[in-house]
């Protein structure tokens, strides 16, 4: 098992707007092939990274735990998706970055899970230990809530209704 020997956090804030890119549609979504090929390669380059240190997270907790055998399933699925190639047939590109893209988005929930991390849902910077903090959970007009999680004290100020 390789680990990363870099000290810093992964940057999940960037790994979820390469993600958006690619599942939230929006005027910056890849319009060109090369595009695809560029966000492919960032997906790829992230999973890389997260995937070992996910699993660090995971086989410290015991063998019989939920969210560790969980969070292994989830490194099996990212290392098969990584090793698939697309489909020939026409999108078969952006199905299958779209498919790393959720897989991404896994791997990031594990992590920020395994670890402790909480990301600041109206900053997108993570919420440090001694950090203020308050619990901010909007909620849809069809009682579902889209945004549970935890603000920056002095990001409160900053939400709006989406």
């Amino acid at each position: 098992m390789e680990t990363n020997n870099d000290t810093r956090a992964p940057d999940i804030a960037m790994m979820r707007e390469t993600i958006n890119r690619l599942l939230t549609p929006t005027e910056n979504t890849p319009h060109t092939s090369t595009e695809l090929e560029t966000l492919t390669g960032l997906l790829r380059g992230h999973m890389e990274l997260l995937m070992p240190e996910v699993q660090a997270a995971a086989v410290k907790l015991p063998k019989d735990d939920v969210p560790r055998y969980c969070a292994l399933a989830c490194i099996g699925e990212a290392r098969q998706r990584l090793a698939a190639e697309p489909s020939p047939v026409p999108g078969g590109d952006g199905a299958y970055a779209r498919r790393l893209a959720r897989s991404l988005a896994a791997l990031c929930d594990h992590y920020e899970t395994l670890t402790g991390v909480s990301m600041c849902l109206a900053c997108d910077k993570p919420i440090k230990v001694g950090d203020e903090s308050v619990p901010y959970d909007q909620v849809s007009p069809s009682g579902g809530g889209v945004g549970a999680g935890r603000v920056h004290a002095r990001c409160v100020n900053a939400l709006h209704c989406r």
